[in-house]
C-alpha cells in the first residue's frame, strides 16, 4: 500500500506538502524523524511517530530516525510555554543509547536497502562554528518570515531567548544536511512542528534549488480533554524501570470507548478489516472490554515482551477476575506493589503474626472495627487471605508471607488491605 494511503485511512495525516504523495509512490523514499534525547527514554507520546516510522518502512521506503544530540542543547520552543533546561553532552549521550535500544523493538536495523539508520545532529553541528553557520545558512531565511511562525509568535510577550529564536533555523538545516548527505526527501513529524519542517524545506530550495517534502500527524487529544499520555504519576515511559509493564498495560486498558476506536487506528498493526471487526464486537458486549484488550495486548507485547504481556495480564486478573496465592506469589515486588499501590496498607511486626486471627484483623491490620463485624464476615465466608478463603480456625505465620514481607487480605469482593510484616 501507498504510505500516504495507509497514513490517512489510520487518521495520520494532518498537514501535507503538495507532491509529497506522488513522492512516495513510484520511489522508495527516505523520510526522517526527530526525537527529542532530553530523558533515556521514549514515552507514549512518541508512539505515534514510532508508528509512523513503522508504516513507512513496511510500505518500503527507509526510515531515518535523527535523534537531536546537537538541538537537545539548545531546546524546541514548539508547544511550550517555556524554556527548557538544556542538556550537558554526557546526559545526552546516555540518552541516545537509551533511546536507540527501544527503537529496535519496532523498526528492523540490517543491511537493507529500507534498513532503519540512526543519525545524530551533533555529529554535523560539532565543528559548525557560529560565524559559518549564519553565513551558510541564516543569510537564506528572513527575520520576517522566522517571525511568522506560530511556535515564536507565542512566545514573544512571555519572552524567548535567541537560543530558542534560533532553533527553527538548527532544524531546518538538519534537513538539508540529510536531503543533501542521505538523500533524504521527506521530513515526518507531529502538527506542531510544521513551521521547523517548512523551514528545511524553504532552505534546501533556497540553497540548492531543490525540492523536499513534509507530512505532520495530528497532535492526540483525549475524549475527556486530557493530554494523551499523561497520568496523575506524569508520562507513561516506555521503559518499565519508569512505567511498570502493568500499569502500562492497564493506561490502555482503561482508556474510554471512544479513545479507544481512535487508538487502535494510530498504535496498532492490525487491518482495516480486522479493526472493523474488533469494533463492531466490543460494541456487542462493551463490557467485556475487546476493544482495549486487543489494543493493550499488542502495544504491551511491541514495547516489552510477550512474557511481560503474560506477566501484566495475570496481574491484572488479580484485582478483577479469579486468581490464587500461587498467581500473587509469581509476581514480581515492583509488580506486585505496583497492583496494590493505592490500597489501604498497614505495618505490623513479624512477631504479631503469633497473635489469633481476630486480634490480627480488628487490632492490629485494622480490617474491621470490631470482631463482631469480622465473624460475621468469616461465617459468610467472605474473608480471604492471598486470594484464598479462609474461617475462625485460619493462623497467620511467616510462610503465607509474598516476598517474605507481604500479606493481601480481602473483605467482600473489592475492598482490599495490604499488610506490611518486618
Amino acid at each position: 500500500m501507498n504510505f500516504i494511503t495507509e497514513l490517512k485511512w489510520r487518521g495520520l495525516v494532518h498537514d501535507i506538502m503538495p507532491g509529497t504523495e506522488e513522492q512516495f509512490e513510484n520511489n522508495m523514499t527516505s523520510a526522517y524523524i526527530g526525537f527529542d534525547p532530553t530523558a533515556d527514554s521514549l514515552h507514549i507520546g512518541n508512539l505515534v511517530q514510532i508508528m509512523t516510522l513503522v508504516h513507512l518502512q513496511k510500505c518500503g521506503h527507509k526510515p531515518f530516525i535523527l535523534v537531536g544530540g546537537a538541538t537537545g542543547m539548545v531546546g524546541d520552543p514548539s508547544g511550550k510555554s517555556k524554556e527548557r533546561n538544556l542538556l550537558d553532552l554526557e546526559t545526552i549521550k546516555h540518552n541516545l543509547k537509551c533511546i536507540k535500544n527501544q527503537l529496535q523493538k519496532f523498526l528492523h536495523f540490517d543491511n537493507s536497502k529500507n534498513s532503519a539508520e540512526i543519525v545524530n545532529n551533533y555529529n554535523w553541528f560539532e565543528e559548525f562554528n557560529f560565524l559559518d553557520f549564519i553565513r551558510d545558512v541564516g543569510k537564506h531565511i528572513s527575520i520576517n518570515y522566522m517571525m511568522s511562525k506560530d511556535s515564536v509568535k507565542s512566545r514573544l510577550e512571555s519572552g524567548m531567548s535567541f537560543t530558542e529564536f534560533s532553533y527553527q533555523l538548527v532544524q531546518g538545516y538538519d534537513f538539508y544536511w540529510l536531503w543533501k548527505n542521505k538523500n533524504c526527501k521527506v521530513q515526518l513529524g507531529g502538527s506542531d512542528q510544521w513551521g521547523n519542517i517548512v523551514t528545511g524545506t524553504e532552505l534546501i530550495r533556497r540553497k540548492e534549488n531543490g525540492k523536499a517534502f513534509a507530512v505532520t500527524t495530528p497532535l492526540i487529544q483525549k475524549a475527556d480533554g486530557g493530554k494523551f499520555g499523561k497520568t496523575e504519576n506524569g508520562n507513561v515511559w516506555l521503559d518499565k524501570s519508569k512505567t511498570s509493564v502493568y500499569k502500562f498495560y492497564q493506561f490502555w486498558l482503561n482508556a474510554s470507548d471512544e479513545d479507544s476506536k481512535k487508538y487502535i487506528y494510530i498504535f496498532t498493526l492490525y487491518s482495516k478489516d480486522q479493526i472493523v471487526e474488533i469494533i463492531a464486537k466490543h460494541e456487542e458486549s462493551p463490557h467485556l472490554r475487546l476493544l482495549q484488550k486487543s489494543i493493550a495486548d499488542e502495544i504491551t507485547k511491541r514495547v516489552h515482551s510477550n512474557e511481560e504481556l503474560e506477566i501484566a495480564k495475570k496481574a491484572s486478573n488479580i484485582l478483577f477476575g479469579n486468581s490464587t496465592e500461587k498467581d500473587l506469589k509469581s509476581l514480581d515486588e515492583e509488580t506486585f506493589l505496583s497492583v496494590f499501590e493505592g490500597v489501604s496498607t498497614t505495618k505490623i511486626k513479624i512477631k504479631d503474626l503469633e497473635n489469633n486471627l481476630l486480634d490480627i484483623l480488628v487490632d492490629k491490620a485494622n480490617v474491621f472495627t470490631s470482631k463482631g463485624e469480622a465473624r460475621r464476615m468469616l461465617k459468610a465466608n467472605a474473608i480471604s487471605i492471598n486470594k484464598e478463603k479462609i474461617n475462625e480456625d485460619f493462623k497467620f505465620s511467616e510462610k503465607i508471607l509474598i516476598n517474605n514481607k507481604y500479606i493481601i487480605i480481602q473483605k467482600g469482593k473489592k475492598n482490599y488491605y495490604l499488610i506490611i510484616a518486618s
